[in-house]
């Protein structure tokens, strides 16, 4: 088994809120609402969250000390937890300055009040909705991007007794937003390799740097082939028999495939080249401090760099797996949409539509070329291709099915004014044959018919490639958006 990297946490500040002159009024509920807010940032942290707190805000002065403070420690996020009524000029201060997605936490301790014993200090630490619709109209206008989550608080650690479903569902919701924050992060401080070029001629596949490092905070490092010619020269071949015995332990090596002249069982001397590869790929990670890698080069009469854009199918493949995506033909965004599906721990397989099926209403998609074996449920196959079809060079591919149950597809693309664009569908991975041609591909059902699904996905101007993961993802992708200030179209 491949373990994957760890991912980078998301750094969500927090504040809670009160308004100070209750405190003399009603004893104690100064001290309780500061408990309620650790129940908080403990719950946070065990979902995952590296937190910076700023305490209880009960003032103006406290709410900007609190937006300075988030500055300092660089949050993904602000979640401001509604302890009880407070003014909205003692909240929106904390959030100014620092300019981050701030979630209000409207998360009430009880169930119901038991309306005919409760006093005014009682429903004063069980007021948080009553300042929520102020605080998120002083937001709206001060164009501080927000978002509410409504709910209980649930029970505090190490509790038996069972979780309100309000509770419940707040927590889940609360989980997904820190989740996004963690793509977000990933996303702003990562590096991506560009090795090469873009596949000549598709025009849906190009874009600019630029616009990558202003909209998602992605830096860019370009690459030479002779960077990775350079490290495969040096591989030693301790470092190859190690990488072919990783290789023979995760892998189905192939005999000829029944159905498909191309597709033999591979050649020691192609499988040997293709660990060297794998090994220079490593180093080149390792060295330019990178996330994932965007790849592609044609080559010539089958001089040095067309052997090493053959060889690349593999050790491509293999980061994949270990966290660090990498797309083929120089598809940048992609790539990217392949790093936010892994970073949300649901795989992220390059692929492109391959057939449809009208008999079963279902999509065939894969691709040749890395796959993200990671979600598959099986040993994937290494066949030896005689030729890659519309590449040069020929070599080892990997042959491989995702795993049955839910999926979700995430494509990015570009629109006529430069921006971003997210396009995602849920659906199922369903049994049945697969094409045997060390290609990657599965059997896809959406929530529409093949004709109708195909119709739509492609209204919206997709990239002819996506990232195809495991799990229902789409709540995560929504939020993701929010974060992002990215628009999101959903298909189905």
């Amino acid at each position: 088994m491949i373990k994957p990297r760890s991912r980078k946490k998301a750094r969500i500040g927090v504040f809670g809120i009160g308004l100070a002159a209750y405190w003399p009024q009603f004893p104690g509920l100064k001290e309780r609402l500061e408990g309620y807010q650790k129940q908080v940032e403990e719950h946070l942290k065990a979902i995952g969250a590296e937190v910076f707190s700023a305490g209880l805000v009960d003032n103006s002065a406290s709410a900007l000390s609190a937006g300075e403070f988030f500055c300092r420690a660089d949050v993904d996020m602000i979640l401001c937890y509604v302890g009880t009524y407070a003014t909205s000029s003692q909240v929106l201060p904390a959030v100014q300055r620092p300019r981050r997605p701030v979630l209000i936490l409207n998360l009430q301790p009880i169930s119901a009040l038991d309306y005919n014993h409760t006093d005014t200090g009682e429903w004063l630490a069980n007021c948080c909705a009553c300042c929520v619709p102020e605080i998120s109209c002083a937001f709206a206008r001060a164009d501080i991007t927000f978002n509410v989550v409504t709910g209980m608080l649930g029970n505090p650690a190490g509790s038996s007794l069972p979780e309100h479903p309000a509770a419940q569902r707040a927590w889940a919701e609360i989980a997904e937003w820190v989740a996004a924050a963690g793509v977000q992060r990933t996303l702003c401080t990562g590096r991506t390799g560009f090795l090469g070029h873009t596949y000549p001629g598709m025009l849906d596949m190009y874009s600019d740097f630029t616009m990558h490092h202003g909209q998602l905070g992605m830096h860019i490092e370009v690459l030479e082939m002779c960077d990775l010619a350079a490290r495969a020269e040096k591989a030693t071949q301790d470092q190859i028999r190690h990488k072919l015995e990783e290789t023979l332990a995760l892998f189905e090596v192939s005999q000829d495939s029944p159905s498909d002249p191309l597709a033999k069982a591979p050649r020691p001397e192609a499988l040997e080249w293709s660990a060297r590869v794998s090994v220079a790929l490593d180093a080149l990670i390792q060295e330019f401090d990178l996330d994932a890698l965007t790849y592609y080069y044609r080559g010539l009469n089958e001089n040095l760099y067309e052997d090493l854009a053959a060889g690349l199918i593999l050790g491509n493949t293999l980061l994949t797996a270990k966290g660090y995506p990498c797309s083929g033909e120089g598809d940048l965004k992609t790539c990217m949409a392949m790093l936010i599906m892994d970073s949300l721990d649901a795989g992220g397989s390059y692929t492109e539509f391959y057939a449809m099926d009208f008999d079963e209403e279902f999509i065939l998609m894969g691709h040749d070329g890395p796959a993200h074996i990671a979600i598959s449920d099986r040993k994937p196959i290494l066949r030896g291709l005689g030729l890659y079809h519309g590449k040069a060079g020929k070599g080892v591919s990997v042959e491989m099915k995702v795993k049955n149950g839910p999926i979700t597809i995430l494509g990015m693309t570009q629109t006529r004014e430069g921006n971003l664009k997210m396009l995602a569908a849920e659906g199922e991975s369903i049994p049945g044959d697969i094409l045997l041609i060390g290609n990657t591909n599965s059997r896809l059902k959406f929530g529409i018919d093949p004709i109708d699904f195909m119709n739509d996905w492609c209204h919206e101007g997709p990239t002819h490639h996506c990232a195809l993961g495991v799990g229902h993802q789409l709540s995560k992708i929504r939020k993701l958006s929010r974060l992002l200030g990215i628009e999101l179209k959903v298909i189905g």
